[in-house]
């Protein structure tokens, strides 16, 4: 139903906008007016040249109806004066009262302005941005994982906020996590105990939990400025989750599957993801092409195939196991299609956002070589990786960079079938190396605390691990993906801090890969910032 924006803002809040009781919205984290409809922001997200997502939830007094009316606009300029679409949309408790907008009819590689109204009140205005279908120069990416509430505050959403020229935000899983306060964290004394106060496993408790994180004022002013482009890991359902069931769940707790399906509706509604029959059913994964330049294929290691975790990290036969899945075979299969389809394009470049580790990482306090790091990465599903190597070489595809979480440590690694034989890789020169890997840190998730000790443990790693080119394993940030024809270079920011609400962050490593060369080589220094970044959404700072 078209409206105009004259008759948007001018409609009153009695035509406009009912709205569910204010009794169940979270205590505000942050600065944004607290008689305001539009307590946990505005997001968007799922990028296409025509088309992005647009997300809000809006919170009421007892007195409001069932169903509502939310209207929004989205224009060429911060101040709504190029209005180029507006509507209104409909939401009700079948989705929590969020609203989630796909708007069409928009130009490639342009930046855009929204805004939602309801209840005589405008929501903080949100900035998205549509890539070029051809053309692309360049991409600047932020990427993302491991978001903690009770350990500490979001300073890494705040510092990615105040960069005005990235084209999304990847954000790689563990958005938020499943524990009561103290189980992973302690929030008591920053005033971030997690709501509700104990394990979550029930469609309103995901909803409570998700409703909280979007309380905080960093989180919120990262969703205002750039679109995000997400995908679930373990603990927005439970720790170490696999296709039926997670370390974290015990029988006591219910059905598991049930659990999961609550787990996916919650996200679904609260984050700005393209919601179709497929993405309802469970299946995340899916792509987006950046003109020429680049193509991102965002997987799913977690929910959609992945066997049970092998009990024992020494157990060499059932690790190797060729039944053994991680993708499941369907969606294995999609991923070996779509890396074909964008090399027959041409593509330059294929990211690929997943969420546990993929190079090899063995545990190097118990016998060399015999037992593997962590049977929840890649290391666990061997035959699972060969597949997807094999498919690189066989197809000869190459310029692939993976992007991974989950670890709460950065890491560049080349990518071969066996970095520890040099007649296979050659570390010196990256010979035989054929793709990389990009592994960000942590928002809050700890690493090791001890900064001696991770400085010692990183030492063995790069030591015994030729494959790994950088490694640190203390501090919390995100990384930065530049992307041109000739290279991707990674940069590693981590914050002075999460202890208290600060944005000064530093450079902690560079690593690029050139075009063809499929391994990591020293950069020269940071990127550059683009000089032409359109203007931030105008509005309150997310940072006292």
């Amino acid at each position: 139903m078209p409206i105009t924006r004259r008759a948007l803002l001018a409609t009153s809040p009695l035509t406009l906008s009912p709205l569910i009781p204010r009794a169940c919205a979270p205590v505000l984290d942050g600065h944004v007016n607290a008689t305001s409809p539009f307590l946990h922001g505005v997001a968007s997200g799922d990028p296409l040249p025509d088309a992005v997502i647009l997300w809000t939830r809006v919170t009421g007094d007892a007195t409001s109806p069932e169903h509502f009316a939310v209207g929004w606009a989205v224009a060429k300029d911060a101040d709504f004066k190029r209005i180029v679409a507006e509507g209104i949309a409909g939401t009700d408790a079948s989705v929590d009262y969020t609203v989630k907008v796909d708007v069409g009819g928009l130009d490639a590689g342009r930046t855009y302005y929204y805004r939602f109204h309801a209840l005589g009140f405008d929501s903080l205005i949100g900035r998205t941005r549509t890539p070029l279908k051809k053309g692309t120069q360049r991409l600047r990416f932020a990427v993302a994982s491991c978001s903690n509430f009770p350990y500490g505050y979001f300073n890494a959403y705040a510092a990615i906020a105040r960069r005005a020229d990235l084209d999304a935000v990847l954000h790689l899983g563990d958005y938020l996590y499943e524990y009561e306060n103290g189980a992973f964290g302690d929030g008591t004394a920053l005033g971030r105990v997690p709501s509700p106060n104990r394990e979550i496993t029930t469609l309103g408790d995901y909803r409570a939990r998700h409703a909280q994180y979007k309380t905080d004022a960093d989180l919120i002013e990262a969703h205002r400025q750039h679109p995000f482009i997400a995908v679930w890991d373990d603990h927005e359902t439970a720790n170490d989750a696999w296709q039926h069931g997670a370390e974290n769940h015990q029988p006591e707790e219910g059905d598991f599957e049930a659990r999961k399906a609550a787990a996916i509706q919650a996200y679904l509604e609260w984050m700005p993801v393209r919601t179709t029959e497929r993405t309802e059913d469970g299946k995340i994964y899916r792509s987006f092409r950046f003109g020429e330049l680049a193509d991102l294929v965002m997987l799913d290691t977690r929910l959609i195939g992945r066997d049970e975790q092998v009990a024992d990290p020494c157990d060499a036969t059932t690790l190797a196991d060729p039944e053994r899945q991680l993708l499941g075979e369907k969606q294995e299969k999609w991923f070996f299609r779509e890396l074909l389809r964008s090399k027959q394009r041409a593509t330059r470049w294929r990211l690929i956002g997943q969420q546990v580790m993929f190079g090899q990482l063995i545990n190097i306090l118990a016998a060399p070589g015999n037992c593997i790091f962590n049977p929840d990465q890649w290391d666990g599903y061997q035959a699972a990786r060969a597949r997807v190597l094999a498919n690189l070489a066989g197809n000869g595809i190459d310029n692939v960079v993976i992007l991974t979480g989950d670890i709460h440590s950065s890491w560049g690694n080349d990518i071969t079938a066996n970095p520890f034989d040099p007649s296979e890789y050659r570390a010196a020169t990256g010979a035989g190396s054929v793709a990389v890997e990009i592994v960000t840190p942590a928002v809050t998730s700890p690493g090791i605390d001890d900064a001696t000790q991770a400085l010692q443990f990183a030492a063995a790693l790069r030591a015994t691990h030729p494959h790994v080119k950088f490694v640190e394993l203390n501090k919390r940030g995100y990384a930065l993906i530049d992307v041109t024809a000739e290279r991707v270079q990674a940069e590693w920011y981590h914050l002075s801090t999460i202890t208290e609400r600060s944005t000064a962050e530093t450079l902690a490593g560079t690593l690029q890969t050139r075009s063809g060369e499929n391994h990591l080589s020293p950069a020269s220094g940071p990127s550059t910032p683009s000089p032409d970044a359109p203007a931030l959404a105008p509005g309150v700072s997310a940072t006292a």
